[in-house]
């Protein structure tokens, strides 16, 4: 399973419509966050992600992107929570998140561990890795690549037996890459009946950001591009000012990173129900499929062929 549930699509406030950023990322058994807005767990219970959240990956520290995790954070101790929980996000994470959390507040039920990254930095996660890379805005940010490991290539049973392979242990350790001895003295190699590994998902994040060529470079290949679309080709300038992207340049960095599929999320308040200017923009640059992000949205993430 990787899916990927929006939980706010807002930029800067809320709308009727659109709750402020944050997105639920469930890979197999274990929930991340990309940012936390204002009233994110109050989209958890509305869109059923679970609470049960292993990190959050903050991009960075705008009020938006960030307050909704003081009180989901105090929620969990109070259900009485005893696993650690992991935050991550470019400075000031550490000196903020300590003050925002604990100061002249009682004691969390469970250890917060802040970790504070620079563009390079990754984190190790159960059978995928989560690395920052640089974005472009007015503060220290970061975007989020999340790079499943390689799978397993395909095993043939069928090429093992007729090789002389007995069925049983034998056909594990050839799965697992290792040559097999038979008792004629022939050795049945892993290549011989197991097909090259296969790549995992690759998802990028870029949180508020300019079009740059670090989100090009680590968006290459990637399935999905969550990008910031906050404004449309008249607020270019705008766009300039506040160091954010419009659906054309999103969609042209699409293009040049040869991904998969783009989804364009953080709207400005003028697009929150009419959104069709940013998807005819976007085309102008990107013929691949597309989606404009909304409150509740659920992307299912297929494995590679």
């Amino acid at each position: 399973m990787l899916r990927l549930t929006f939980l706010g699509t807002s930029a800067a406030q809320p709308t009727i419509h659109r709750n402020l950023t944050s997105l639920a990322v469930r890979r197999e058994r274990e929930l991340f966050l990309v940012d936390c807005g204002e009233g994110t767990q109050r989209q958890m219970i509305r869109f059923g992600t679970g609470f049960d959240v292993d990190a959050i990956f903050f991009t960075h520290f705008h009020a938006d992107h960030y307050l909704g995790a003081i009180g989901f954070l105090r929620t969990l101790s109070m259900q009485g929570r005893s696993a650690p929980l992991d935050l991550y996000g470019p400075r000031p994470a550490r000196r903020l998140l300590d003050v925002m959390l604990f100061t002249g507040a009682e004691r969390m039920a469970y250890d917060v561990r802040i970790h504070e990254v620079v563009p390079g930095d990754a984190v190790r996660r159960d059978g995928c890795t989560l690395r920052a890379y640089r974005s472009d805005h007015r503060i220290a940010s970061v975007g989020w690549v999340l790079e499943e490991d390689d799978r397993p290539g395909l095993f043939h049973p069928e090429r093992a037996a007729a090789a002389g392979v007995p069925k049983g242990p034998l056909f594990g350790q050839l799965q697992r890459g290792e040559p097999v001895a038979l008792e004629d003295g022939r050795v049945v190699r892993p290549d011989e009946v197991v097909e090259p590994r296969r790549r995992g998902r690759k998802l990028v994040f870029t949180g508020d950001t300019r079009p740059c060529a670090s989100t090009v470079a680590a968006a290459r290949g990637a399935d999905v591009l969550v990008h910031d679309c906050t404004f449309g080709d008249s607020e270019q300038d705008r766009a300039e000012e506040t160091l954010h992207s419009t659906a054309r340049e999103a969609g042209r960095v699409a293009r040049e990173a040869d991904v998969g599929r783009l989804v364009l999320t953080h709207l400005s308040t003028r697009y929150d129900r009419e959104w069709a200017p940013l998807i005819e923009q976007a085309r102008a640059e990107w013929a691949g499929p597309l989606d404009v992000a909304s409150d509740g949205m659920v992307l299912e993430v297929p494995l590679p062929p």
